[in-house]
């Protein structure tokens, strides 16, 4: 339907229609009209209108001339009077000049279900399902106008209740009365909401088709698409229909201009509706609330009240707004008086019949007084006092003292009253806070609900916080949380895996899921549309299926889950849920899938079990539906709130790269931002708090997101502005220069590099082990400073350790402690003085840039001076050396992939290659292995030679990644990477103009020559030398050519290989070719590529020191890992190695650099010490956020509301207080004047003179 909603905006009656046609060709066989088939006279007619309304002749003629049935029928009733026909006026309505989409309509017999017409509206006009419905009844018809507040209260109140909750607003459909006034307020909604609204006010017309002007307009058998209606922008009220309502439901009970017609079918609609259940797939905690709203109205509105609220349907009156509104209103006070139970059976007994009698007398006092010309007063009185039983489905809204801001909580507390009546088993706060969720109003729920009066359980809370979560409201969560929920008990992994079962369809998490799932299924050799009904691939799709049995393994599960987020976190940390699922990481992908099919069939006892970290769990689960407000809330309730957050930046960048929609990416991208941006506070925050802490942070391993660290994670996200915080850095440098200060110079490192007996003297110098020492000597010392980060405070051990399991951790510490420091002080000063310069990362740095300037200048020897014959004649000793060299270099490259990181071999192989520089290594040591056997051959030896020195250019290419550490170099290696990006564009469009340039020129100047050597010469290379000024004029220009050149023309010697010569016809046509090409591409395309250039230098330039802070973290990284001698001499670095790691299982301590793993308290302590970091941080957001002006106008609007609503309590105070005064005046009188009378008669003696009246002037106040 939305695409021919988007084709008829034209306004073409019949184009593009075709699909909306076929769409809705089944509604004349299902849905039916009534027309009239008995004649009965209407007396007032004299004999011409039927009782339905119609003329004479619209009537058959049989029906017409049954002159005995009409003769003893005197009373016109729809039901047997009229037959049903198939419908003849279905389809859009198009309202000339309205310039607005078309609206759906519909004829339908007033007998027509109730639930074929919501799933009509529902299912095929794509009307999105309500979670509210407001049937607005009465209203001023006619020449009743309505009253101004009345008007204010549809406009502020009504509407703009109905956008906030997503309902239905149920009227007449006709420009007359409340029916326009709903109207206008909906059309001023509609143009003062913005565009990106995600709630539309919905208003649906259901009006007596017989009463609707120009209604022929709208009948056709096969349906309008659209149907064009006229009407006149007048300003009284009329009977056609109104252009701002979204859909008509025009009701036939066979008459013609006559009211009423479609109260019936309106009040089953309303109660079906009343049966539905609100949320996605119907997945709301409650059924779709229907309130019925009195405006006004006249006599025959009190039966379709009473009718109303025999079906426990709740009602609004609006006091002061007409006849029977007012009437209500005035019965509920008037007859408070007299006790009446609502449920209670009828009065019996001698004072019970008197408080009837009373009760009836007043009820009929009060209905003659609002209606004093009806006949049947004593009918009226019985729908009056039935009403009353009913009091308590009522509310009262008093429109000239309440303000139309607090409508919405009126409707609220009607609805609740309702649902406390039906709803037995639970509490009113119960159905309320219900109802907040689905409106999704937690202004209410904080006012009315959560304002410390009531004690909320945790079964309270349960079913309303899985609505909030599944359908995207974090408010209500934030607040269930804070009043009693506890996240602990609610997220068990069955819960979890509901969250995902409900994610929906048009989310890319939801197909990623999908296809995991499917792969799984087709394993086990079912899939859910052959094995099982249609039934059952709803139920499952239903997040309130069932999940246990066989089905469950036909339902999405954590494996998925699982293997979604290995998917897109890849290698940088551990499979999530494995262990749950009892799998292993190293289990391949078959494997897991049949145990996991195994254990699904199962009892599944893992799904009863509390999840372990449940504010990371649902951090991921918002995180993968891109739900901003969400993941930021279970960020700040969860823990490891840095890695949490850059686990989230990677997350939302993996998804962004494949999500094919431009506005998902882009806010994917912001939310990634958006995070990164929060790690870098919060850990900015821990850095200035303390640095060694900070430190630890960075570098401990996680046990919540797969044993990473925030380095790792930080990345695998592309977190460049993390990197580049100073606090980073310094621990990049702490861990570059070892335990040697950072302001060694590098001279000196040089000069001890090639002398090292100067370790041992103070040219370098080296960090103090001092306080290393006394801290691992009271390692309570430290931990048991304020966890703000602040000056340390000193407990003594009795107040650290509370029980005995502390006192035996505590000992066993300090035995360890005994024996382990006691090795340090016998390791001798010079071993530890040397393991201390070499084993720094900067000195194996240092190290290997000096070894490979020499394998470069040993190279170019070879090559230039000493590239002996091929054997017996050579290679020579130096060559030998060469290959040696270059052996060792192999060697360890085989170190990096194979025998580094704990991660499985194909692991480690997919991240050796994904580096650029390891690819550059590749080709380098391939070429070299390539040139050295060729060169062995006599026939291969040239080739070998030439493939040497291209291989000399790769190898000297190599060191622009061992420059890139250097400050002022890094930066600018990295503009040049950007640059030759900008290159190959460049190129590309040189390519173009070569190419056309050249093939052109080629054919005007030679008219054969076959010689595809020469071809290539002068279309590709000659071209390209005229951009830089190699013009060969004599070659070219006919006046320039040289006189005795040997050529010809003969084909026959030119294919043998003679020189072609040169066509001198259409030379001229060369020379402005050549012009024409020189300025394209000296002044076009160059110019093009300097501004190519400054654009990319001006954008890199501002962030290029943030990219090479994170390009460093890489390079430390990798010299870090590296063994201290640089090759050749490495072989016996990886001699020790062997030895120490796999002979003698010596475990390195380097490693501890990088990756920290810390337990039990210690880890503790970390991570309340991180969270208090990230409270002070939302803090000062949330301060910031109150300073701002915007955020003090909202506050100064709401206090200037309440300082409002308090003078008009104060107004309405002052006017009962002179209403109090008027009546005692009146009383005071009237004693006055008994006193006298009394005094006066004989009647009384009294004994004292009556009292006098007290001066009360001297006690008041003065001016």
């Amino acid at each position: 339907m939305k695409d021919t909603d988007k084709e008829n905006e034209g306004g073409g009656r019949r184009t593009g229609t075709a699909k909306s046609e076929k769409d809705q060709s089944w509604i004349p066989k299902i849905i039916k009209k009534r027309v009239c088939t008995t004649f009965i006279e209407d007396s007032f007619s004299n004999g011409v209108l039927c009782q339905c309304g119609g003329v004479r002749e619209t009537h058959c003629s049989i029906a017409t001339g049954d002159y005995f049935g009409a003769a003893i029928v005197t009373q016109w009733d729809s039901s047997q009077h009229s037959s049903e026909y198939p419908t003849d006026a279905f389809g859009e309505l198009e309202f000339a000049g309205a310039g607005r989409r078309h609206s759906h309509f519909l004829r339908l017999s007033c007998d027509t279900p109730p639930h074929i017409m919501y799933s009509l509206m529902t299912a095929h006009w794509g009307v999105p399902s309500p979670n509210l419905v407001v049937s607005v009844v009465g209203g001023g018809r006619g020449h009743e106008k309505v009253k101004t507040w009345v008007r204010e209260v549809l406009r502020q109140g009504l509407v703009r209740a109905a956008q906030s909750t997503g309902a239905w607003i149920v009227t007449g459909g006709l420009r007359e009365g409340v029916g326009r006034c709903v109207g206008e307020a909906v059309r001023d909604h509609a143009a003062a909401a913005s565009s990106l609204s995600q709630k539309k006010v919905i208003a649906v017309g259901v009006a007596p088709w017989g009463l609707v002007h120009n209604r022929q307009w709208l009948v056709n058998a096969e349906g309008s698409f659209p149907a064009r209606y006229y009407v006149q922008n007048t300003s009284s009220d009329s009977c056609c229909l109104d252009s701002n309502y979204q859909a008509f439901l025009l009701v036939d009970d066979g008459s013609v201009g006559r009211r009423g017609g479609e109260t019936a079918f309106r009040a089953k609609m309303e109660d079906y509706i009343s049966h539905q259940r609100t949320g996605i797939w119907g997945s709301g905690s409650i059924d779709v609330p229907v309130l019925c709203m009195l405006i006004s109205g006249e006599a025959a509105m009190l039966e379709r009240m009473d009718l109303s609220l025999k079906k426990a349907t709740p009602w609004l009156v609006l006091n002061g707004s007409g006849p029977a509104a007012d009437l209500i209103c005035e019965l509920l006070d008037a007859l408070s008086a007299v006790p009446m139970s609502p449920h209670s059976p009828p009065p019996e007994g001698e004072g019970s019949e008197k408080a009837s009698v009373e009760l009836r007398d007043r009820a009929r006092e009060r209905v003659r007084r609002y209606f004093p010309a009806k006949a049947d007063l004593e009918k009226l009185v019985d729908r009056a006092l039935s009403i009353y039983k009913n009091r308590d489905l009522i509310t009262v809204f008093h429109g000239e003292q309440e303000s139309p801001d607090d409508f919405d909580t009126v409707l609220l507390k009607a609805l609740v009253r309702a649902s406390k009546r039906v709803s037995s088993d639970a509490s009113e706060y119960t159905e309320e806070l219900k109802l907040a969720v689905a409106w999704n109003r937690v202004d209410i729920a904080k006012s009315e609900l959560f304002n410390g009066d009531i004690q909320w359980r945790y079964e309270d809370l349960e079913d309303s916080m899985t609505d909030a979560l599944i359908n995207d409201k974090p408010q209500f969560i934030r607040l269930f949380n804070e009043n009693g929920l506890n996240i602990l008990d609610y997220l068990t992994y069955r819960h979890l895996e509901v969250l995902y079962r409900s994610l929906s369809d048009s989310s890319l998490a939801y197909t990623l899921l999908q296809r995991l799932l499917t792969e799984r299924q087709g394993l086990a050799g079912y899939l859910p549309t052959a094995a099982c009904s249609p039934k059952e691939a709803l139920a499952l799709k239903s997040p309130q299926s069932p999940l246990s049995g066989p089905s469950s393994a036909k339902e999405l599960s954590l494996y998925e889950v699982s293997q979604l987020l290995w998917d897109i976190l890849g290698d940088v940390c551990e499979p999530f849920y494995y262990s749950l699922l009892g799998l292993d990481q190293s289990t391949s992908t078959r494997r897991a899938m049949k145990q996991v099919n195994k254990l699904l069939l199962g009892d599944c006892s893992y799904r009863e079990q509390s999840c372990l970290n449940p504010w990371a769990s649902l951090f991921i689960w918002a995180v993968l539906q891109n739900r901003s407000e969400m993941a930021v809330y279970f960020w700040e309730m969860g823990g490891e709130s840095v890695h949490s957050a850059l686990a989230g930046c990677k997350i939302l960048r993996e998804l962004s790269k494949l999500e094919s929609e431009t506005e998902t990416k882009l806010s994917m991208k912001e939310l990634a931002q958006k995070f990164e941006n929060l790690a870098l506070d919060v850990f900015s925050e821990c850095y200035q708090s303390s640095e060694s802490r900070s430190f630890t942070l960075l570098i401990r391993q996680s046990p919540v997101w797969g044993k990473a660290t925030c380095l790792q994670m930080a990345t695998s996200a592309d977190a460049r502005h993390f990197f580049s915080h100073d606090g980073v850095q310094s621990l990049l440098s702490q861990i570059w220069w070892g335990d040697m200060k950072r302001s060694t110079k590098v001279w000196k490192l040089v000069l001890t590099f090639f002398l090292p007996p100067l370790i041992y003297t103070n040219l370098i110098s080296f960090r103090e082990h001092e306080e290393e020492g006394k801290s691992e000597e009271v390692p309570h010392g430290r931990d048991t400073e304020s966890l703000d980060g602040g000056d340390a405070t000193m407990f003594s051990l009795s107040d650290v350790m509370q029980t005995e399991e502390d006192v035996e951790e505590y000992a066993a510490l300090r035995a360890n402690l005994k024996s382990a420091p006691s090795s340090n002080p016998k390791r001798p000063f010079v071993l530890l003085r040397w393991r201390e310069f070499w084993f720094a990362p900067v000195t194996s740095f240092l190290g290997n840039v000096l070894m490979y300037f020499l394998f470069l200048g040993l190279f170019a020897y070879i090559l230039l001076l000493d590239f002996k014959p091929p054997p017996p004649h050579g290679p020579s000793t130096l060559e030998f050396v060469l290959y040696f060299w270059v052996f060792t270099m192999v060697c360890e490259e085989f170190r990096q992939t194979f025998f580094s990181g704990s991660t499985t071999l194909y692991q480690r192989m997919k991240l050796y290659i994904e580096d650029m520089w390891n690819k550059c290594d590749i080709t380098a040591i391939s070429l070299f292995a390539l040139g050295m056997c060729c060169r062995m051959f006599p026939w291969s030896y040239e080739f070998g030679r030439a493939v040497l020195a291209v291989d000399y250019m790769v190898f000297t290419l190599r060191l622009i990644h061992i420059f890139a550490i250097h400050k002022q170099l890094g930066p600018k290696i990295i503009i040049v990477e950007k640059m030759m990006k900008d290159i190959f564009f460049f190129l590309f469009f040189l390519a173009v103009w070569l190419l056309a340039y050249g093939v052109a020129n080629q054919a005007l100047l030679y008219s054969y020559d076959p010689r595809p050597g020469w071809i290539f010469r002068r279309v590709f290379y000659r071209p390209y030398l005229h951009i830089f000024g190699q013009i060969p004029i004599h070659e070219m220009d006919a006046d320039k050519l040289e006189e005795g050149r040997e050529c010809t023309n003969n084909a026959t010697l030119v294919e043998a290989g003679a020189e072609p010569c040169m066509s001198t016809d259409h030379n001229w046509l060369v020379v402005i070719l050549l012009v024409i090409f020189l300025l394209v591409t000296n002044i076009l395309l160059v110019n093009l590529l300097i501004a190519m250039f400054s654009h990319t230098f001006s954008k890199v330039q501002e962030h290029s020191d943030t990219y090479w802070k994170f390009q460093r973290y890489n390079l430390i990284v990798e010299y870090h890992s590296r063994p201290c001698l640089a090759p050749p001499f490495i072989l016996i670095s990886h001699l020790h190695l062997i030895i120490k790691r796999h002979i003698r299982k010596i475990p390195s301590t380097k490693i501890k650099h990088f990756v920290l793993e810390i337990h039990g308290r210690e880890a503790s302590r970390l991570n309340t010490w991180e969270a208090i970091q990230k409270e002070n941080i939302l803090f000062a957001q949330n301060k910031r956020e109150r300073e701002k002006d915007s955020e003090r106008l909202k506050r100064t609007s709401v206090k200037v509301d309440s300082v409002l609503k308090q003078m008009a309590e104060i107004r309405d105070h002052d006017r009962r207080l002179r209403m109090l005064e008027t009546e005692l005046e009146y009383c005071t009188s009237a004693l006055s004047w008994m006193t006298e009378a009394l005094s006066q008669s004989n009647l009384i003696k009294t004994t004292r003179p009556p009292p006098a009246l007290r001066d009360l002037t001297p006690i008041s106040p003065t001016s």
